[in-house]
């Protein structure tokens, strides 16, 4: 496998100045992708004497292991979900950890890996597994799911305005023949939702929800933070990046709810456990969109633990 990476990392600039003037020795990263941001944080941070990593994609942790080779002392790399964080860092005998940071969503090198699924523009199996021992396949939901359950699902993890129309559209179209491919599944949305002016592609928010639901992406979250914050030294610091308002709203109260204090517990001298560094998301700037047009969607949130 080559060791050039197609995935630019989202936001790095903006990552790397949350960690600027601290001293950080344990750092981990939920999707580790091809290491960009792992690799920046370990050339500005020498002091780094642990840093682990995770993809639930072993074919990005090949990558990411080139990459990182240089820091091949200080790197562990795991396969599997961030959010089994607590697993990862306890096998390496680490009970506190100075940042922490998770890039969401699925990797421009993801999109562009046809077999994998998660285009609606190019030929593939239709697939969306991050981790290819996983259970459950977009192919499975779009065959097998009834026509209610799959209206529900567009509805609350694509946010598609016509999630009726194009759970009737795929039931349809799957009595005449399998819908085994992602043009397959593109056209017959195609046809279904119609391409609006100046919108998204009519696929693509059926598509985020099937990928959400087979790598159950949002209980990953709000499970991970929870341990993160846990693991987080006083002074350390949690970030996010996030591609969609479903993800962003579960970071944005998970962190909200942990930097919150009522009238009475601030009477009583009580600190909550995390002060908010972003009181709204961080956005990538015009200049890295036009080079890197992914990232325009991308929202970075980050908090900070307090010292108690």
């Amino acid at each position: 496998m080559s060791n050039k990476s197609p995935h630019t990392s989202v936001m790095l600039h903006e990552f790397l100045g949350f960690f600027k003037e601290q001293k950080v020795s344990v750092f981990f990263e939920g999707t580790v992708g091809a290491g960009g941001h792992a690799r920046a944080l370990l050339e500005a941070h020498p002091e780094i004497e642990a840093y682990v990593g995770c993809d639930k994609d072993p074919e990005s942790l090949e990558i990411a292991k080139v990459n990182l080779a240089p820091w091949k002392e200080k790197v562990s790399l795991f396969q599997g979900n961030f959010a089994d964080l607590d697993v990862f860092l306890e096998k390496k005998g680490i009970t506190a950890v100075d940042g922490f940071f998770f890039d969401l969503g699925v990797s421009s090198m993801q999109f562009d890996t046809a077999h994998k699924g998660f285009s609606f523009s190019k030929e593939g199996p239709l697939d969306m597994r991050m981790d290819p021992q996983g259970d459950l396949t977009a192919e499975d939901i779009v065959n097998t799911w009834p026509e209610n359950t799959l209206g529900d699902l567009f509805r609350e993890y694509g946010e598609e305005k016509g999630w009726r129309q194009a759970a009737r559209a795929i039931v349809f179209a799957r009595k005449k023949q399998k819908i085994k491919t992602t043009t397959q599944l593109a056209e017959i949305l195609m046809e279904t939702l119609h391409q609006r002016k100046g919108k998204l592609h009519p696929a693509t928010l059926v598509f985020q929800a099937l990928r959400i639901c087979v790598n159950k992406e949002l209980d990953a979250i709000q499970e991970a933070l929870g341990k993160a914050i846990r693991y987080l030294a006083p002074g350390g610091r949690v970030g996010v990046i996030s591609f969609h308002s479903l993800e962003d709203r579960i970071v944005k109260n998970v962190f909200r709810t942990a930097s919150y204090l009522s009238r009475e517990e601030k009477r009583s001298g009580m600190t909550a456990l995390l002060k908010l560094l972003t009181k709204k998301p961080l956005e990538a700037a015009l200049k890295e969109i036009r080079f890197n047009p992914r990232a325009r969607s991308a929202k970075m949130r980050f908090a900070e633990k307090n010292l108690v």
